[in-house]
């Protein structure tokens, strides 16, 4: 689900509310993210019947919603009513197990753009690890790893002996925390935009190229040798990635319908031991189930009393 927004009431009848909370949100129930606001608490009620809305800055997507009382009437104790608002949406996932890669191969030899669009969500186990890369003979390259728990894009246009063409940007730190991260880039010309989690680094590459060619295929999940099935130039990632789309291609779309651009090295059914990452998979299985519909839910729990 995406949240939206959330409303809060006191217990009917009673001289019990909350006043202040904190929220937290997971895909596991187990590992826990807090909504992040200037002052870590959200505002909530001064009488028992009033409803208060806090619509959400930033929307969450989550399978679960934790609500931490911290302040509550002075006269009784913590009564909460609670309705959450959003939207269901569509999720492709694809778990990667550190020795697989899926690779997008292309239609024709090489693949020139001068426009790019590439956005994904990734939860990774590891600090390091390949999230796609792709390569041309003239030179240019793109490659997007984490590398000590940081996201790094590197990309070439042209210059093949030449280091001053190569640029490497970096953004985030402590990636590997089990979390959803979202990914965007877009590229135009030599004009990036480099997006984490709606942090967003704006820079220009060097060189003289304009366009990115890519030949043959882009890989996700590691580089694959030539030659050596099996084999990987660099560490893989493990984990699992989400929503992958490559300038309009839905990938994990056509790897899951089994399309021939689709090829995959050693990319099995995974059985993971961590019950975290385990939930990627069977969120993926129920959350195609969902439609593009909104709904809100409404629901009312006891909790502990003031001590």
């Amino acid at each position: 689900m995406e949240v939206t927004a959330v409303a809060t009431q006191g217990r009917h009848g009673s001289t019990d509310w909350v006043s202040a909370y904190m929220l937290l949100y997971s895909d596991t129930g187990r590992v826990w993210k807090q909504y992040m606001l200037e002052d870590n608490r959200i505002v909530g009620n001064v009488n028992p019947d009033s409803v208060v809305h806090h619509k959400l800055s930033q929307s969450i997507r989550t399978r679960f919603l934790r609500f931490v009382p911290l302040e509550w009437s002075p006269s009784g104790r913590v009564g909460l009513r609670v309705a959450v608002y959003g939207c269901a949406y569509r999720s492709y996932v694809a778990d990667f197990d550190g020795r697989s890669s899926l690779l997008y191969r292309f239609n024709q030899k090489s693949m020139s753009t001068v426009k790019d669009v590439i956005s994904l969500r990734f939860k990774s186990r590891q600090a390091e690890g390949v999230l796609l890369h792709g390569e041309g003979q003239r030179g240019d390259y793109i490659t997007l790893e984490l590398h000590r728990g940081r996201l790094a894009l590197h990309l070439n246009l042209g210059e093949l002996q030449s280091s001053s063409a190569r640029m490497v940007v970096t953004l985030g730190s402590l990636l590997d925390d089990l979390h959803w991260h979202s990914v965007l880039i877009e590229r135009f010309n030599k004009q990036v935009n480099f997006t984490l989690d709606r942090h967003t680094q704006h820079f220009r590459t060097k060189g003289d190229g304009d366009s990115l060619e890519v030949d043959y295929e882009l890989s996700f999940g590691g580089i694959p040798l030539p030659g050596k099935p099996g084999t990987f130039i660099r560490r893989n990632f493990h984990g699992c990635m989400e929503n992958l789309y490559y300038n309009g291609v839905n990938v994990i779309d056509l790897a899951k319908r089994r399309k021939p651009q689709i090829y995959n090295i050693l990319l099995l059914p995974l059985q993971y031991q961590q019950e975290s990452l385990k939930v990627c998979t069977n969120c993926a299985e129920f959350s195609q189930q969902f439609h593009k519909s909104c709904f809100s839910v409404t629901f009312e729990f006891p909790l502990p009393a003031k001590t």
